[in-house]
């Protein structure tokens, strides 16, 4: 997948899984690199970037596993700020399959 791609919509899918429960980085990157390929290097300055915006809080989790896990959670502003990227997206991606099928249609 194109990198330009995956970077425009990375963050409407890490707020994405956020908004179905809270997650820690390494968790994020497994969940999303199951659909498409991504570097545990890019999810963990958008973390802090949505830290920094207001959009995550985060808080420290005891884990069986090792150290202590950091986890992200949406904020209310992250909830709105997910759901408008949401919008968007949708109103996007309708409108360039729209000019995909148009084009598809006048090639036969």
């Amino acid at each position: 997948m194109n990198a330009q791609f995956k970077k425009g919509i990375l963050d409407m899918c890490v707020m994405a899984l956020l908004g179905l429960r809270d997650r820690y980085g390494y968790e994020l990157v497994h969940e999303i690199s199951e659909r498409f390929e991504i570097s545990e290097g890019s999810i963990y300055p958008l973390l802090r970037r949505l830290l920094t915006e207001g959009y995550v809080t985060t808080y420290l989790q005891e884990s069986d596993e090792g150290p202590a896990r950091k986890y992200y959670s949406l904020t209310k502003h992250g909830i709105i700020a997910r759901d408008e990227l949401i919008r968007d997206w949708n109103e996007f991606s309708a409108a360039v399959s729209d000019l995909i099928g148009e084009m598809t249609n006048a090639e036969k």
